[in-house]
């Protein structure tokens, strides 16, 4: 499928659904997607026509529950024929991850902070 374009649409009840066209709108055979986990190949991945517009296909990938596991999960989606990566979707589970978040926020409040009196004290002394 040349020049394709591939979109998410939502995930549903275990499954990844997308939408792929080409970039010129143009019509043709169904694109061979193939989708990647950890360099090991997903199975299931289903390609069929639009029933509201020509030249566009359904996408559904079910996600496989051995790949959930605590951390972050990165699924990607590829053409087959070219290789090139169309879309990809990530996937955060576990408690672990939770207090990590948690902590990363805690950071980033703490240096908005900072910034935030800097930038006073800045206008202050400059105004």
């Amino acid at each position: 499928m040349a020049e394709a374009k591939l979109t998410k649409s939502a995930i549903r009840a275990g499954v990844w659904h997308g939408r792929a066209m080409r970039e010129d709108g143009a019509d043709g055979p169904a694109p061979r997607l193939t989708a990647w986990h950890m360099e090991a190949q997903l199975a299931g991945i289903e390609v069929a026509p639009a029933k509201d517009a020509a030249g566009l296909w359904e996408v559904r990938l079910p996600i496989p529950a051995t790949i959930l596991s605590d951390g972050v999960q990165t699924v990607l989606i590829r053409d087959e024929a070219t290789g090139e990566m169309l879309e990809s979707f990530t996937l955060v589970t576990g408690q672990p991850l939770e207090r990590d978040i948690r902590a990363e926020i805690d950071l980033l409040r703490a240096e908005l902070d900072m910034l935030k009196r800097a930038f006073r004290r800045h206008c202050v002394e400059t105004g």
